[in-house]
């Protein structure tokens, strides 16, 4: 436990309950991949783990932390200022500079193969980066997903420098428009990075959206994923 944080979530707690009895607080700072914070209450004791990455936030940000952490504990509304002041600090790109360093350091992400039963995701990249970009592109690593997961179609991995597509595609009913628009989707992402809008993050900017639409299978894939 760190006293300066405990004093901190104590005052947080007094401002948000003024008369309610105190809880017990443990919290310290903890080694997550990425910047994560938890809470959570067990035998009237309130535990909070806060990412290592902030220990040099400044002092409103640690406290706008334990304002949303105690407020998500206790199912109290969020204050839009404190949470903004947040979202601020944590895309800052000293910041995210350092969550990519140390995602990359822990994080033990399983990289598969790009081959599959029934399709090459390099092959596809290729393709695709010869229609839509010019053959421009740098090539990440390309994997299919450890699991058949129906929740994550595809991601980005940043840390590593992955496009994973989720292995669940990988069958012979599956057409290959449907493939290729995942991948298409997801090296929009590498060319269209993540901004920030005030406090408020951009994933799918206007540029994203409108070369998003010139995939000539789009409204087909849509349709497809929406039933897989």
């Amino acid at each position: 436990m760190i006293p300066r944080l405990t004093s901190l979530f104590e005052e947080c707690f007094r401002e948000l309950w003024p008369k309610k009895a105190l809880p017990e607080f443990r919290v310290s700072f903890y080694h997550f991949t990425n910047i994560n914070n938890t809470i959570r209450l067990r035998d009237g004791v309130v535990i909070a783990r806060l990412s290592d990455l902030l220990e040099g936030a400044p002092q409103p940000v640690l406290h706008a932390i334990a304002h949303i952490l105690l407020a998500k504990l206790y199912r109290k509304p969020i204050d839009p200022a404190q949470a903004a002041k947040y979202r601020r600090y944590t895309a800052s790109h000293d910041l995210a500079t350092k969550a990519h360093l140390i995602r990359q350091i822990r994080g033990r992400k399983k990289i598969g193969s790009a081959k599959g039963r029934v399709y090459d995701l390099d092959i596809v990249f290729e393709g695709l980066n010869t229609r839509f970009f010019h053959g421009l592109m740098a090539r990440p690593t390309m994997t299919w997903s450890e699991h058949h997961s129906r929740q994550s179609l595809g991601h980005y991995d940043p840390a590593h420098n992955a496009i994973v597509v989720s292995r669940v595609f990988d069958r012979p009913n599956v057409p290959r428009y449907a493939i290729e628009y995942l991948v298409y989707h997801e090296m929009l992402h590498l060319k269209h990075p993540v901004k920030l809008r005030g406090s408020r993050r951009c994933v799918h900017s206007r540029a994203f959206q409108e070369e998003e639409r010139l995939f000539p299978e789009l409204q087909s894939a849509l349709r497809f994923l929406k039933v897989i």
